[in-house]
């Protein structure tokens, strides 16, 4: 093998393991995030908006089942003081994360599978689901800053009945 020098070998190794070691995110970041979604869980089921939206990003997007798009920490949060207050009031929620996939190291896609229980009635023009029971299909968008996970983007789709009965889409 050709003489190559030290430092020139340190630095290509260097090289080599820098790409992959920064593709790559930890089991504390998934744990962490996996904490939030249980905050998350906790803030609902207490019907705490406040809570609900300690990790909403200042500048987040989020879209509702409804299809209304909201912008920012504070629209999120009142849009979740009014829901704990109205339709959702008492209302208990679980939440399964399904998959949670790092796309760089700072941000993780967050595929959640929910069920709202207790729901008494709907707004105009929503029909309250089968058995009272909602179920939502949430993907929530995590970046990371200065060491803290954020949710910058959420978006929660109702699964319908699918045709001949069942719910909505297949898992993958």
């Amino acid at each position: 093998m050709a003489h190559v020098p030290r430092v020139s070998r340190l630095a290509l190794l260097i090289a080599l393991l820098v790409p992959a070691t920064a593709a790559a995110s930890g089991p504390a970041d998934e744990a962490a995030i996996r904490r939030i979604v249980g905050e998350e869980i906790g803030a609902w089921n207490a019907g705490d908006a406040t809570a609900y939206s300690a990790h909403f990003a200042r500048d987040g997007g989020f879209t509702n089942i409804f299809g209304m798009t909201l912008y920012g920490h504070e629209a999120f949060e009142a849009r979740h003081r009014q829901i704990f207050s109205t339709f959702f009031k008492g209302t208990r929620r679980k939440m399964t994360v399904r998959r949670v996939r790092f796309v760089t190291p700072d941000v993780a896609l967050v595929d959640v599978d929910t069920e709202v229980a207790g729901i008494r009635a709907m707004p105009p023009g929503v029909s309250l689901p089968a058995g009272g029971i909602l179920r939502t299909r949430l993907l929530q968008v995590f970046v990371k800053r200065r060491g803290a996970w954020w949710i910058e983007a959420y978006h929660n789709v109702d699964l319908k009945a699918a045709p001949g009965g069942g719910t909505g889409a297949a898992r993958r």
